[in-house]
C-alpha cells in the first residue's frame, strides 16, 4: 500500500455517499483526484490535511484515476447514530463497516425473509459488468416505463456502492428504486449477507411496496468490474424469446432475461402485457 499525504484544495463534485476532491500532495508537485466516502471518513473540507491510499493511482490501475481518502489527519469523524446491527463488511480491514443487514436477526424484515423460499415469479436479468446497468434499466423502461427496478450489487468489483455514479444517477432520476449491497459490498439502501437473501429482499421486502409482482424487477451485479450469479424466476415460458434486458414471450408470462457484459447485474422486469399465459401455450 502506497501512502501519500496532502491538503484538500477543493471539492470537485458530490453525490450520495461520496465526494471527489482535488488534493495537493506534500511530497511531490501536482494535484491528484481523491475520493472520500461519507460513511467512512466523512467529506473533508478545503484546507484539511488528509492521508491517501494512492497505490492504484500511482500504478495506473483501473480505479478511475483516483486516490482514496483513508483518514483526515486533524479531524475525527463523528460516530454514526446508535442502532441495531452487527454484520461486518470489508471484514478485517482497517475500514471494516458494521451495519444492520436486512436478513439478520435484529432486522425488522428477518421474519419475512426467514419464511421466504422463492422469488414468487420475480423476473431477473443477470449481467457480468457493472457498466451495463444503465443500459439494462433503459431497456426495461423502453418496454415497460412503469416497471420498478431494484439492483443487487455483489462484491465482485467495487465494495462501496457510492463508488458508482451510475447507481447514484439512476436513483436520482427515479429509474432505480433501490440498491441492495450483498456479500462484502456495502452502502446500498439495504444490505444483505448473500446474493440469495439480497434477491429475496428485493422481492419480499422492497416488493411489498410495489403494486404487483409483475411490475418488479431485481438486478444483481458487482461493483465496477466482476461477475455474479442470480437465481432465475421459477416460471419460464417454453416459447423461444430473444435475449436482452427486456425480452418477453408474447404470452406475457414473466421470464428472466440474460444480459451480457454487464456489471454482474440481475434485473427483473414485468412482461409487456402483464396477462396470463394462453391455454394454447405451455409454460411452467
Amino acid at each position: 500500500m502506497q501512502w501519500r499525504a496532502g491538503t484538500v484544495v477543493e471539492e470537485v463534485r458530490r453525490w450520495a455517499g461520496a465526494a471527489e476532491l482535488t488534493v495537493a500532495l506534500e511530497e511531490t508537485p501536482g494535484d491528484v483526484r481523491a475520493m472520500a466516502y461519507s460513511a467512512v471518513t466523512g467529506v473533508p473540507e478545503p484546507g484539511e490535511r488528509v492521508l491517501l491510499n494512492a497505490s492504484a493511482l500511482l500504478r495506473g490501475l483501473g480505479t478511475g484515476g483516483l486516490a482514496f481518502v483513508v483518514a483526515r489527519a486533524d479531524v475525527l469523524p463523528p460516530d454514526p447514530p446508535a442502532g441495531p446491527g452487527h454484520i461486518v463488511k470489508a471484514r478485517y480491514t482497517p475500514m471494516q463497516q458494521m451495519l444492520l443487514a436486512v436478513d439478520e436477526q435484529e432486522s425488522p424484515h428477518h421474519r419475512v425473509l426467514a419464511e421466504a423460499d422463492d422469488l414468487a415469479g420475480l423476473p431477473v436479468v443477470v449481467a457480468d459488468l457493472h457498466s451495463a446497468l444503465p443500459a439494462v434499466v433503459a431497456g426495461v423502461r423502453r418496454v415497460r416505463p412503469e416497471a420498478t427496478v431494484a439492483y443487487v450489487m455483489t462484491d465482485g468489483g467495487a465494495l462501496p456502492a457510492p463508488f458508482s455514479r451510475a447507481v447514484a444517477g439512476l436513483r436520482t432520476a427515479g429509474w432505480l428504486a433501490a440498491c441492495i449491497t450483498v456479500g462484502q459490498a456495502f452502502g446500498g439502501d439495504l444490505d444483505a449477507v448473500t446474493v440469495h437473501t439480497g434477491l429475496l429482499a428485493a422481492r419480499h421486502v422492497l416488493g411489498r411496496t410495489w403494486p404487483s409482482w409483475p411490475r418488479g424487477r431485481a438486478t444483481s451485479a458487482p461493483g465496477r468490474g466482476g461477475a455474479t450469479r442470480a437465481s432465475p424466476s421459477p416460471r419460464r415460458c417454453t416459447r423461444p424469446t430473444s435475449s436482452g434486458a427486456a425480452a418477453w414471450p408474447r404470452c406475457g408470462c414473466p421470464v428472466p432475461t440474460g444480459a451480457h457484459d454487464t456489471g454482474g447485474s440481475a434485473t427483473t422486469a414485468p412482461p409487456p402485457t402483464g396477462g396470463p399465459c394462453s391455454p394454447r401455450r405451455t409454460c411452467r
